[in-house]
């Protein structure tokens, strides 16, 4: 088994957690794994292989598996209440968390520099302005997670814990746009035009959605078929 193959199945471990029902919670290994994904193809891009920019890709993809395992350190399961959401803990804790939980789990599998450059990784990944490539990297890979269907997921998700309905969503959603919350992430949160670009896409695409459930929780779309059937009657 490869160095890899044993951080990889080191950090499923720590990221898929209990639950009360007695089965395993696999949504943060999930998210990791696709998250691993935008890591891969944005290596690949050729922003970065135009330039022959070097990449560390064993500590990037280290840095990946664990940059969120800070959220494992909520998963209590006799503690519904601390369950993994996202928006609930601070980049600070899910930092510090994070680089705690490569320090522990790590520590006999790889040599200490490696295990300093992954926890660097991670930390730096949450500073906007590093000129760390791999941190660069991750971040533009988990921002992007935040856009698109996936992201609705994630906020839906999110909501449903805290038992929030459709009308919560749709308060959350039309305050962040009146605020310009989401231009703000998509100017501030990528720093490759390219993801940029697709983030930009993903966005049009939660836009129609979001769109479509205020029609259908306002039964709008119902009222506007109503109001064509009176007129065509002729009474």
């Amino acid at each position: 088994m490869s160095e890899m193959d044993v951080i990889r199945q080191i950090a499923q471990q720590a990221l898929t957690v209990p639950t009360l029902a007695g089965i395993r919670d696999n949504w943060l290994w999930d998210r990791t794994l696709r998250i691993l994904r935008n890591v891969e193809h944005i290596c690949r891009m050729p922003e970065l292989t135009d330039k022959n920019t070097t990449v560390d890709r064993f500590c990037l993809i280290a840095a990946t598996y664990f940059a969120d395992a800070g959220f494992a350190h909520y998963a209590d399961a006799e503690d519904m209440s601390a369950r993994l959401v996202l928006a609930d803990i601070s980049q600070t804790d899910l930092r510090d968390f994070s680089t705690q939980v490569v320090n522990d789990k790590l520590s006999g599998a790889l040599a200490g520099p490696r295990i300093d450059k992954i926890n660097k990784i991670i930390v730096e990944s949450s500073n906007r302005f590093t000129d760390m490539t791999e941190a660069i990297i991750l971040s533009d890979a988990r921002n992007l997670d935040d856009m698109g269907a996936v992201g609705l997921y994630n906020e839906f998700r999110r909501y449903v814990i805290h038992g929030k309905g459709v009308s919560d969503v749709l308060e959350s959603w039309k305050r962040k746009v009146d605020y310009r919350y989401w231009q703000a992430r998509l100017k501030e949160s990528y720093r490759f035009d390219s993801v940029r670009t697709l983030a930009e896409r993903r966005f049009g695409a939660t836009e129609y959605f979001m769109n479509q459930l205020d029609v259908e929780h306002g039964a709008r779309d119902l009222e506007e078929l109503l109001l064509e059937s009176l007129d065509k009657d002729p009474k």
